[in-house]
């Protein structure tokens, strides 16, 4: 039947909680998951409690006990120190070097494995997802900030302070728009998906003619990235060239980290990526011109990440295996 784990994915909003199967295949599949509200602020050990209620509600709804679950993990949103138990900082939960990883290992009654959640999205799609089988793989997440994850020989780049894959930090335009880092000029200031829909609300606010004005109702803030690559099907000339700017940044980025890790696999996350080849054809073309080595016959293949939503869940049910490749 497979052995099975409870994978946590805790974002901002949301915390998602699934029962991970592996199967004797080495595939993992989500049997049964549960959601909430995270319900910032709060404080970690109010937020540790939580997440635990969440998981023995999960189990208690499949008639299943902690008994049968071989390990828990968690991907958080933030820097994991592992030796410390800790998370050194979170913005966006306001935790600076809070044990929360302790926390989480004083109600659980088994092994508690916890990782950044961009790490862990990553790990499964390189177990399961459009890496598995590849020696090396990127993963780079668009969505409200641009996350990734860098898997080399079967372990994730964790750098000496837990913080490597910060992908969405490298500048690709000096001096810049403002990235919430401090710093200016930043790829995720440029091409995460909320830098795309910022973008697109200004653009219709200067062209009150264009179609994205229609498709929102006049409504901008309804502006999103499906309602996005729907002006652009339809060939509206302010959603065209807002698009059009956004991948030639979006290349910038992508091929900058091809020349420095030539990975097998660059897989691309995130709500936007399930715009599959709309998104990728033209995100190729732009990049291969910019690629160091594209007279080799071995280069990266860019593809779009397959798990969706799921990826979270999936990776921290994983981390086990995970902790066995660092050891």
């Amino acid at each position: 039947m497979g052995q099975r784990y409870v994978g946590i994915d805790l974002g901002g909003t949301k915390i998602a909680v699934g029962i991970v199967r592996e199967t004797a295949e080495n595939k993992f599949e989500i049997e049964a998951k549960i959601q909430a509200p995270t319900g910032l602020p709060r404080e970690p050990e109010d937020l540790a409690d939580e997440i635990f209620r969440l998981a023995v509600r999960l189990l208690d709804d499949q008639k299943r006990s902690f008994a049968e679950i071989e390990s828990v993990g968690i991907g958080i949103p933030g820097t994991v120190n592992q030796e410390k138990e800790s998370v050194e900082y979170a913005n966006n939960f306001g935790f600076d070097n809070v044990p929360f990883v302790r926390m989480l290992r004083e109600r659980f009654p088994c092994p508690v494995y916890a990782e950044n959640d961009a790490k862990s999205a990553s790990w499964a799609e390189y177990l399961a997802g459009s890496g598995q089988g590849s020696k090396s793989m990127v993963a780079v997440t668009l969505g409200t900030g641009v996350g990734g994850g860098l898997i080399l020989d079967g372990k994730i780049v964790s750098g000496v302070n837990a913080s490597a894959g910060e992908l969405g930090h490298m500048v690709i335009r000096k001096n810049g728009r403002k990235c919430t880092c401090g710093r200016r000029g930043c790829f995720e200031a440029y091409a995460s998906a909320s830098a795309l829909v910022r973008s697109t609300k200004r653009e219709a606010r200067k062209n009150p003619d264009s179609l994205l004005n229609q498709l929102c109702a006049g409504d901008r803030s309804a502006i999103n990235g499906k309602l996005i690559f729907e002006a652009v099907r339809a060939e509206d000339v302010t959603a065209k060239k807002v698009f059009d700017s956004y991948l030639d940044d979006l290349a910038e980025g992508i091929a900058n980290i091809i020349n420095i890790i030539q990975p097998e696999v660059l897989c691309i996350g995130g709500g936007i990526s399930g715009a599959g080849e709309e998104l990728l054809a033209p995100l190729r073309q732009r990049v291969a011109p910019m690629i160091y080595s594209r007279g080799s016959e071995k280069n990266t293949r860019l593809v779009t990440a397959k798990l969706g939503n799921d990826a979270g869940i999936i990776g921290a049910g994983a981390l086990y295996r995970l902790e066995k490749n660092r050891n």
